[in-house]
């Protein structure tokens, strides 16, 4: 097989050696007898698959980074190994994809080259390890990790415009190699076929706008206003987790409301901790070995002021931010110890924000007495209650009897025959819709869904008019004054008619230039 024109012989040479293994390097008539075969063909449209795989993996990989912390506590929990699993697996997806993608680009350049396409044996076992591996991993996140299938539908919402318009120039490049396989091949079936399949897809693609949808597809003055922040256990990413200093990061990072978890030590006096064990954000190994897997409601009060609540957040670096703390931050890290709700509600006081919070465990024997003690704690302190947003459900009607100030906000959404209406709701970013989300908007009920790190998921919920976001990041949400985009409906669908327009005619030209 002749070398086009512009196609030089060692070029060819190389291409042909990365992808067959083929050292052919005197004598151009060793290769006159390769040929592209059907199985070839196969392997190539198998190539091509894998790399679509993989590139449908990064995109998820991408999209679950926003509660990938979650997955690293739930590690903890179980291996008692703390690292940042999101870094492997983003290391492990770029050595996937770049393997995939250097072949097949080798394939399509082999193809304008008018090669023969000899997929080398090593490359196709690599190939379908590939595979595996990949679809191991999408088994797992179905196994496990459900609801981050509802993320990625969610992410469709802030990148379906773009994904358009960025499948649409692949396949329109994809149109050169695809003439020059036409025009090479002597199978009249395969022409056609390859014809008809490549046309069904762009005009899949054409289409496939009318089936995007995404709230921040609207007008400018129609934009609600901006969500309202809670710092997910202060501000995480700045200082220990639900510490006075988290506290008071989230108060400079602007937040109306300071998310929490409280527990009650052994002699009565509430704290705030997220897990029942002490492990993960104290010093307990050191200070009690022998008391370390017991639950934190097992310590008094006394023993837990013992213990250092910061330390670990500079060792295991739990978010990349830790490396920019200043050095008066990193000293007063080291200085931080598990405050009382009572310390955790003067601070609220000063600062005039609002304190929300789960009081756990829920399953303990001793709950109602926790309840009791968590109320007498908040009564004491002087806080307005309108302040207080009341997150368990355990005993919650005594708590309104007892305290009809305090704010009662339901982990659940509203029921069909309410007998009494709900005024706020905490949920899953994942468990409402957009159109659910503009109902409640529309009805006057507060909507604060958790956890939201990542500026394209706020985006969507605040075009969508959430009212609050639980946030690990906010100082990083704090600083965005506009979703990442908007577009007047009159603007995208002008932007989809130029980009299809201009994919019609290039795919002409290339068949044109070709022939």
């Amino acid at each position: 097989m002749a070398d086009p024109p512009g196609c030089c012989y060692s070029c060819a040479t190389c291409l042909l050696c990365l992808y067959s293994c083929q050292w052919f390097t005197t004598k151009k008539e060793k290769r006159k007898g390769l040929r592209t075969t059907k199985c070839d063909c196969s392997w190539f449209l198998f190539l091509f698959c894998v790399f679509l795989f993989t590139m449908v993996w990064l995109y998820f990989t991408i999209i679950i980074l926003n509660d990938f912390h979650n997955f690293n506590e739930f590690i903890f929990k179980q291996r008692k190994l703390w690292l940042d699993w999101s870094l492997v697996l983003l290391v492990a997806t770029a050595m996937l994809i770049t393997y995939s993608a250097v072949l097949l680009v080798l394939a399509l350049c082999l193809q304008l080259c008018g090669q023969p396409l000899k997929l080398h044996w090593l490359h196709k076992t690599l190939l379908i390890l590939t595979a595996l591996v990949v679809a191991a991993a999408f088994t797992g996140l179905g196994i496990k990790w459900a609801e981050e299938w509802r993320s990625a539908h969610i992410s469709l919402q802030a990148t379906g415009p773009f994904l358009h318009i960025g499948i649409v120039g692949g396949m329109t490049l994809l149109a050169w190699p695809l003439a020059s396989f036409i025009y090479h091949t002597r199978n009249t079936g395969l022409k056609v076929f390859l014809l008809l399949v490549y046309c069904a897809v762009m005009i899949a693609l054409y289409l496939s706008p009318l089936g995007i949808t995404s709230p921040c597809i609207m007008e400018e003055n129609q934009l609600p206003p901006k969500p309202a922040l809670a710092g997910h256990r202060g501000a995480p990413m700045l200082a220990p987790e639900n510490t006075l200093m988290s506290l008071h990061k989230a108060v400079d990072c602007d937040v109306q409301v300071f998310e929490t978890d409280v527990m009650v030590s052994a002699d009565g006096v509430p704290f705030l901790m997220h897990d029942e064990e002490l492990t993960r954000t104290t010093n307990v190994q050191a200070v009690f070995p022998e008391r370390a897997a017991l639950n934190s409601t097992a310590f008094n009060w006394t023993d837990l002021q013992q213990l250092d609540a910061g330390s670990w957040f500079l060792e295991r670096r739990p978010f990349p931010t830790v490396q920019s703390l200043s050095a008066g931050d990193r000293y007063q890290v080291t200085k931080q110890r598990i405050p009382s709700l009572e310390q955790a509600l003067e601070a609220a006081k000063q600062s005039n924000i609002s304190i929300m919070f789960d009081l756990r465990p829920e399953n303990h024997s001793d709950y109602q007495s926790f309840v009791n003690a968590t109320l007498e704690v908040i009564f004491q302190s002087g806080i307005p209650l309108q302040q207080i947003l009341w997150l368990p459900d355990g005993f919650r009607e005594q708590v309104k009897q007892q305290a009809p100030g305090i704010q009662q906000v339901y982990g659940r959404k509203r029921l069909q025959n309410e007998k009494e209406p709900l005024l706020h709701v905490n949920l899953p970013y994942q468990d409402m819709s957009s159109e659910e989300i503009r109902q409640y908007r529309q009805d006057n009920i507060s909507v604060n869904l958790y956890v939201v790190n990542q500026p394209w998921l706020f985006s969507v919920l605040w075009c969508s008019g959430v009212s609050s976001v639980t946030t690990n990041a906010c100082q990083l949400l704090k600083e965005m004054k506009h979703p990442i985009w908007l577009l007047p409906s009159s603007t995208y669908l002008m932007i989809w008619i130029v980009v299809d327009c201009a994919s019609f005619l290039a795919i002409l030209w290339a068949f044109l230039l070709l022939k």
